[in-house]
């Protein structure tokens, strides 16, 4: 569906003196430490605490659903106190609490301290995961789409990076080194992230406390349920997906091509994002976030329906080019409905349905992770479904009504043409 463009009459947000680029540079990097390295480093690193530590696979899974859970509970504060999104202490406490999590791995064999590491990494990386992209949708609503895009790629780089980290100690050093380096990423990546502006005080609180009037907007629930439903189900299927594609590649291929798959997922989703919002200058986001999932969907399957090193490479890439899309998209498509705490909603459904997907699945492990993968296609075109119901009748053009206040920006009231390149 074209979009025609006008630009906003209201001025960029933030510093006029200051590059909106240090600002990307700044929320990547928090997202390549709180994502990339802490949340996705473990799926590397733990073929090697399978081999040399003595991991079982139900441990190695409890740790997995232990981030996943960690992750929810970090969500679901930043639901429950909204200010703890909008403070910097809290973004640079979740840093040095995540790399430690990190550092600490090594330090024990106790699968409990384990549990408890991984749960905190979880907690903080959605900490991590809601400052930033709150920061990013708020500081950088007024520049180009591809800004917030290239912003959402440092999940890419932190997973490539430390993917390539893992690939080269694994033939030189142990699990305790891989987990040791993947802390000092995290920490290079921690420093530059540091000075990261989290989102001010929203215009509606500054309006209320001012006692300025404000028109009630438009009711966007109904389209905000069919996001919440679509994000959910990709939860779902990207997680299983996420878990288990490298070995599902390893069952019929080379075993340099699950490694390698991983990498490639890493640096596919680099440019993605930004990508994706180069798009949204022609489509709506409905019709780009049902035709990303789609295309996921058909990435996710390639494994089970072909073997050999092609189609998991093709496999990767399509997974890689799609998984921060479609979060790209869904959490502008909440900011743009202005709905409540848009992204900390979504971000609490697709966390549970991370925890959901495993468990879903693991009945169909036994044969192997083919049927699995297959199951996981499917949810994914689940969710394209929702998407597809969520373009009736999109609010694709939602102004602000300005308050008495100068500078403040209030509740949104009668619809008008906008631009729909910015999330």
């Amino acid at each position: 569906m074209r979009l025609r463009t006008q630009r906003r009459s209201s001025a960029p947000s933030g510093d006029p003196f200051r590059s909106p680029w240090i600002h990307v540079a700044q929320a990547a990097a928090a997202l390549a430490a709180g994502m990339g390295v802490g949340r996705f480093v473990y799926t590397p690193i733990l073929p090697l605490m399978h081999t040399q530590a003595g991991l079982s696979s139900a441990t190695g899974a409890n740790l997995a659903t232990a981030n996943y859970i960690g992750y929810l509970v970090g969500a679901l504060l930043g639901i429950a106190m909204p200010a703890l999104v909008r403070s910097p202490a809290v973004l640079r406490g979740s840093l040095i609490v995540l790399t430690g999590s990190l550092v600490a791995m090594p330090a024990t064999h106790s699968t409990t301290v384990w549990i408890v590491l991984r749960l905190l990494a979880g907690l903080t990386s959605a900490l991590i995961f809601v400052v930033a992209v709150n920061s990013v949708l708020s500081h950088l609503r007024d520049h180009p789409a591809h800004l917030p895009g290239w912003a959402f790629g440092g999940v890419g780089a932190g997973i490539a990076l430390s993917g390539l980290l893992v690939l080269v100690l694994r033939s030189v050093a142990d699990w305790r080194a891989a987990w040791w380096a993947s802390a000092g990423l995290a920490a290079v990546f921690a420093a530059v992230s540091w000075n990261l502006r989290p989102e001010g005080t929203p215009a509606s609180d500054v309006s209320s406390a001012t006692g300025a009037a404000r028109r009630p907007g438009p009711r966007t629930h109904r389209w905000f349920t069919a996001l919440f439903a679509a994000y959910t189900l990709e939860g779902i299927g990207y997680i299983v997906a996420g878990t288990f594609l490298v070995a599902a590649i390893e069952q019929s291929s080379p075993g340099w091509a699950g490694s390698g798959a991983w990498v490639l997922v890493g640096l596919a989703a680099v440019p993605s994002s930004a990508l994706w919002a180069r798009l949204g200058r022609r489509w709506s986001r409905p019709d780009l976030l049902c035709a990303a999932l789609v295309i996921q969907a058909v990435g996710i399957a390639l494994p089970a329906l072909i073997g050999g090193v092609t189609a998991a490479l093709i496999s990767a890439l399509l997974f890689g080019a799609t998984f921060l899309g479609v979060s790209t998209i869904a959490l502008a498509a909440g900011t743009h409905l202005q709905f409540p705490r848009s992204v900390a909603l979504l971000t609490a459904g697709y966390s549970v349905g991370q925890i959901l997907g495993p468990p879903a699945v693991a009945p169909l492990l036994h044969h192997g992770y083919h049927q699995a993968l297959v199951l996981a296609a499917l949810v994914v075109l689940t969710a394209a479904g929702a998407a597809a119901v969520l373009r009736i009748g999109f609010p694709h053009h939602m102004a602000v009504v300005r308050s008495a206040v100068p500078g403040v920006r209030s509740a949104p009231a009668e619809t008008t043409p906008a631009r729909t390149d910015r999330p």
